[in-house]
C-alpha cells in the first residue's frame, strides 16, 4: 500500500477526532454542563484506549492491521453522527465513549502500518511526514469545527466532520488486498510467553513511555480546556478554533525541521529541550485574555510540544523487540489514555472550585517532571 495513502487517511481521521474535542467542550457547556461532567465526558474519550490499546497492538501484530484500520474509521464516524442525529448530554457521553474504542484500533494499527511500510532509511521520514499529518489535522479540525459551529450550530457541525472518517473507511476497504499482504514481523520464542508489563523492564523504553504519557495528557488538556477558558473569557467559537489551529499549524512547522534538528542535536536532547520550553509557556496562558494574543502564544507552545509526540513515537518503535512493536504502541497508548482518565477528572472538580489556571499550572509542572525525566540517561 502506498505511503501516501497511508497518511491522507490519518490526516482525515485526525481532523475528525481533534475537531470532535472542540465541538464536545462547546456542545456540553452549550447544554449547561458543568466543569466536573465535563471532565467525565473527557475521561470517557479514553477509557477504551487505556483498557483496549494493549490488545489492539497484539491484534496488529498477530492479524495485520487491514480490519482495526477499516472498522476504526466507521466507527468514529458513527460516534460523530450520534450526536448530529440526536444532540443531547448523554449522546454526548456515548459518543465521546465510542469515538474512543474506535480510535484505539485505528491508531495503534496505523502506526505499526507505517513502521511496516518503513525501512531503517526510510523510518525517520516515513514517522515525520505521519506527525506532520496528525498536526494538519490538529489544525484543520478545530478551525472546521469552530466555524461550522458559528455558521449550522453544534450539532450539523457534528455531521459535518463525520464526512472525514467516512472517506477514509471507503479508502481502507478499497486498499484491501494491499492491506491483506502486509504481514507483521514474528516475535521470537521467548518474546512470546513475556507478559506486556515486560517491556518496562527495558529503561530507555521505560522513560520514553512515561515521558510520552506527560506530553500527550499536556496537549489533550490544552485542547479541552483552552475552549473552556476561551468560553470563560467571552472569545466565540471562531476565535477559539483558531487559537487551537494555531497551537496545530506551530506543531506542524516545527516537525519540517524536526529530522535536521534530531541530526544534529540528537531525538534524547531535542525532546528535553521542547518539553521545558512547553512548560515555560503554560505557565503565561491563564494571564492573558486577548485572543491574538492568546494565538501567539498557542503558536510559541505549539512549538514546544510539537516534536514530542513523533520523537516518542519513533524512540518507541525503534526499542521494542522484533515482532512486538504493535504491543510496545499499545502500551504506549494505554498508559497515555491512563493519565487522560485521572488528570481531567481531577482537574475537573479543580476547575469547579478554582477555575480553569490550576489546570494550565499543572500542565507546567508535568511537562517540567518529563523535561526532568528526559535528562536521564
Amino acid at each position: 500500500m502506498p505511503i501516501f495513502l497511508v497518511l491522507l487517511v490519518v490526516l482525515l481521521n485526525m481532523s475528525a477526532f481533534r475537531g470532535s474535542k472542540v465541538l464536545v467542550s462547546l456542545f456540553a457547556l452549550e447544554l449547561g454542563s458543568g466543569q466536573i461532567m465535563l471532565g467525565v465526558i473527557v475521561a470517557l474519550y479514553s477509557l477504551c484506549p487505556m483498557l483496549l490499546a494493549l490488545y489492539a497492538g497484539k491484534l496488529s501484530d498477530r492479524f495485520g492491521v487491514r480490519w482495526p484500520l477499516a472498522l476504526g474509521s466507521l466507527g468514529i464516524a458513527l460516534s460523530l453522527i450520534l450526536p448530529g442525529v440526536l444532540p443531547s448530554l448523554s449522546m454526548l457521553y456515548v459518543s465521546a465513549l465510542l469515538i474512543g474504542a474506535s480510535h484505539v484500533f485505528y491508531n495503534v494499527s496505523v502506526q505499526n502500518l507505517v513502521g511496516m511500510l518503513s525501512t531503517p532509511q526510510t523510518r525517520t521520514r516515513n514517522f515525520s511526514n505521519f506527525s506532520l499529518c496528525i498536526a494538519s489535522g490538529g489544525f484543520v479540525g478545530p478551525l472546521i469545527a469552530g466555524l461550522a459551529i458559528d455558521a449550522v450550530g453544534h450539532a450539523w457541525a457534528y455531521l459535518c466532520i463525520a464526512v472525514t472518517p467516512l472517506v477514509s473507511a471507503v479508502i481502507m476497504f478499497r486498499a484491501r488486498k494491499a492491506l491483506i499482504a502486509m504481514r507483521p514481523v514474528k516475535s521470537g520464542k521467548d518474546e512470546e510467553a513475556v507478559y506486556a508489563v515486560g517491556l518496562l523492564q527495558n529503561a530507555p523504553l521505560r522513560r520514553t513511555l512515561i515521558t510520552s504519557g506527560i506530553i500527550l495528557t499536556a496537549i489533550d488538556l490544552f485542547q479541552f480546556y483552552m475552549p473552556i477558558y476561551g468560553h470563560a473569557i467571552g472569545l466565540s467559537a471562531s476565535a477559539i478554533g483558531a487559537v487551537l489551529a494555531m497551537f496545530a499549524a506551530a506543531s506542524f512547522i516545527v516537525r519540517i525541521v524536526m529530522p535536521q534538528l534530531t541530526a544534529r542535536f540528537g531525538e534524547e536532547q531535542v525532546l528535553t529541550a521542547s518539553i521545558f520550553i512547553a512548560a515555560a509557556i503554560y505557565v503565561f496562558f491563564p494571564l492573558i485574555e486577548s485572543g491574538v494574543v492568546l494565538a501567539a502564544i498557542a503558536f510559541v507552545l505549539g512549538m514546544g510540544t510539537g516534536c514530542g509526540q513523533p520523537l516518542t513515537l519513533m524512540m518507541i518503535h525503534a526499542r521494542a523487540p522484533a515482532g512486538r512493536s504493535g504491543e510496545a504502541l499499545g502500551l504506549r497508548m494505554a498508559i497515555n489514555n491512563l493519565t487522560h482518565i485521572v488528570v481531567p477528572l481531577l482537574f475537573g472538580a479543580v476547575g469547579t472550585a478554582f477555575g480553569v489556571t490550576p489546570v494550565f499550572l499543572a500542565n507546567a509542572v508535568m511537562l517540567g517532571a518529563g523535561g526532568m525525566l528526559s535528562r536521564r540517561r
